[in-house]
């Protein structure tokens, strides 16, 4: 089993990613915590932990970890230190420590932070580590799904190279979907834009590296 570095394992989406994993075959979920009281809610259902801050080290998060996915994020807080530098360090620490794929949750508005009506500074800085993380040496796969909600997971999205809607999907489904793409045989080097949709999250990943 692949061993996954889940960053910002405590957040809400995070929480899913690695529930995910734990249930998978082919999949074993490493908790990333910052704090040493976050490790009792993963290690009571024995997953692993490892404690690393975004602001600090993290050196010592990469070992034994053959993939990430990243979907740590700071609230609006923080968009510097944790979505963008946070974010850059990890890539550069990933790349260091051959890890195989990078999967990175990123925005829609990503792409064109320029043009957004709000949220300019966090789609910067998602979109200052999106960039980063292509210029790198990694395999990837950047996924920048619409609004989150907190909603039941439908299984059924859209993918496509640049929405030209808005729309919302569930946290679930966008978890399922960052945990797909983990597989090899997916997503290689892409990115793409999803909203809930009207197609299976399985069928529809099988179009996204022909975007």
């Amino acid at each position: 089993m692949e061993k996954v570095l889940v960053v910002g394992a405590t957040g809400t989406t995070g929480k899913i990613i690695v529930e995910l994993l734990n249930e998978s075959q082919y999949f074993e979920p490493i908790a990333m915590v910052r704090k040493e009281d976050q490790k009792a809610q993963f290690e009571n259902q024995k997953i692993k932990t490892v404690m690393a801050d975004l602001e600090g080290d993290v050196a010592q998060a990469f070992q034994d970890v053959d993939k990430v996915v990243f979907a740590a994020g700071s609230g609006g807080k923080k968009v510097v230190e944790i979505d963008q530098d946070g974010a850059k360090k990890m890539i550069d620490a990933a790349e260091k420590n051959n890890v195989v794929k990078f999967v990175m949750l990123s925005s829609r508005g990503a792409d064109a932070p320029d043009k957004a009506e709000d949220l300019k500074d966090y789609l910067w800085a998602k979109h200052n580590a999106d960039e980063h993380l292509k210029k790198s040496k990694l395999n990837y796969t950047i996924v920048r799904p619409g609004a989150l909600n907190n909603e039941k997971g439908t299984d059924h999205i859209i993918v496509t190279k640049k929405l030209d809607q808005k729309g919302e999907i569930s946290r679930a489904d966008v978890a399922q979907v960052l945990t797909r793409v983990l597989h090899d045989d997916t997503a290689n080097k892409v990115t793409f834009e999803m909203l809930q949709g009207d197609t299976m999250i399985a069928k529809a990943l099988e179009t996204v590296d022909n975007l």
